[in-house]
């Protein structure tokens, strides 16, 4: 019989169908829902792209004040969440107080009884997403604010979303400018088909566990460095440079020859989907700008186009969404080790979508394996007998 095929990392595998997301090859543009997600950054809020991903459609007036409405009544910090992160040691990643408050946010549901049935509702789940959409934010400035000796600031239900999420970050809200880079960077993070940490989210789906368990193992995969942890990874190579020296061409050419030469992998370039180039950056690069414009840094700028141009010139390899939004988060006031909470909060979204997805039309996600181990052997008898 012959060997069975092996798609290491899945590659090339289609999995299933999904109508969330795609990358439409004729265009190099990411569809939610069938629209150009740089359309959808351009005109849209972060609200009605998450109505869009978990409904379909884009929402009506009406719609979108309900939902507003819902949203804003539960952004506070339940005071079991902010005990849990209090609780954890400081040395503790954003990252991993992330996860552990919204599997506390699942423990304290009292809709997730007992019976499995109450796992799977689809009117439950949508109001578990929207929970975990109005929650994130809190958990997420937290984390931050904790680690500079800082307490909680209540959330404003006068605001959107992403500016009240600058709110709870910093205590103020930022210019109009500041507030419209940071939500279109949300739209542009919401959703990206079968991603690692969303199809984590599917297998957990799968077996028909709850939303709340779906998203914390997404949250796991979505630390790791060659997925989430990327857009932190880039802020540590614009630092790295500086430290050398510079934020120059020749500054930025010297680092990057060195970390090839010790066969380091360089983030926030490549992408496994694109082959044209990630069609989410020309917008995120031009929120980057604006950002530069407000805070007036044009070393920032200098130091991307060094680095991207050394990158091409060394390896012909385009920049995905994840190198313009870490220099980009820099700038607004955020420490590198939450860009990726950040991530989080906007995927959320599509995460909860594909969960309801997956439970409308469900099969158990598990794949076969090859095996390469021993063949079968005896036991040998024990040395003690």
């Amino acid at each position: 019989m012959a060997d069975p095929e092996i798609r290491k990392g899945l590659v090339g595998v289609v999995a299933d169908a999904t109508a969330i997301s795609k990358v439409n090859p004729e265009t190099n543009s990411l569809l939610y829902r069938g629209y150009p997600v740089q359309e959808l950054a351009a005109s849209r809020t972060f609200e009605e792209v998450a109505w869009l991903l978990w409904t379909g459609e884009l929402p009506t007036p009406e719609d979108l004040a309900a939902f507003e409405t819902l949203e804003r009544s539960q952004r506070s910090l339940d005071d079991d969440v902010r005990r849990a992160i209090d609780d954890l040691p400081f040395s503790a990643h954003p990252m991993d107080v992330v996860r552990c408050a919204v599997s506390v946010l699942g423990a304290t549901d009292a809709g997730l009884t007992d019976d499995p049935a109450s796992w799977t509702d689809a009117d439950l789940t949508r109001e578990r997403s929207i929970r975990l959409f109005a929650k994130l934010p809190a958990i997420v400035a937290y984390a931050q604010r904790r680690l500079r000796g800082l307490e909680a600031v209540e959330p404003r239900d006068d605001l959107g979303w992403s500016a009240d999420l600058l709110h709870l970050t910093f205590g103020d809200v930022p210019s109009l400018r500041v507030v419209t880079a940071f939500d279109r960077s949300m739209i542009l993070y919401a959703e990206h088909s079968f991603n690692a940490s969303t199809f984590t989210a599917r297998v957990v789906a799968s077996t028909l566990s709850d939303v709340y368990s779906a998203v914390t193992a997404a949250i796991g995969a979505l630390k790791g460095p060659l997925h989430g942890g990327a857009n932190e990874a880039v802020q540590h190579a614009f630092d790295e440079i500086r430290a050398s020296g510079g934020a120059g061409a020749d500054a930025a050419r010297a680092w990057l020859d060195a970390a090839l030469a010790q066969k380091r992998k360089i983030m926030g370039f490549g992408h496994r989907v694109y082959k044209n180039g990630d069609s989410r950056v020309p917008t995120m690069r031009a929120a980057l700008e604006e950002l530069v414009a407000e805070y007036e840094r044009p070393d920032v700028i200098e130091l991307y186009d060094a680095l991207e141009g050394a990158m091409d010139a060394a390896k012909g390899i385009k920049p995905n969404l994840d190198y313009p939004s870490g220099p980009a988060y820099a700038l607004i006031g955020f420490d590198t080790a939450i860009f990726t909470p950040l991530f989080v909060a906007a995927r959320v979204t599509g995460w909860t979508a594909h969960v309801a997805e997956q439970f409308a039309s469900n099969a158990l996600i598990r794949p076969l394996s090859a095996y390469a181990g021993p063949a079968q052997r005896a036991v040998p008898a024990s040395a003690a007998g």
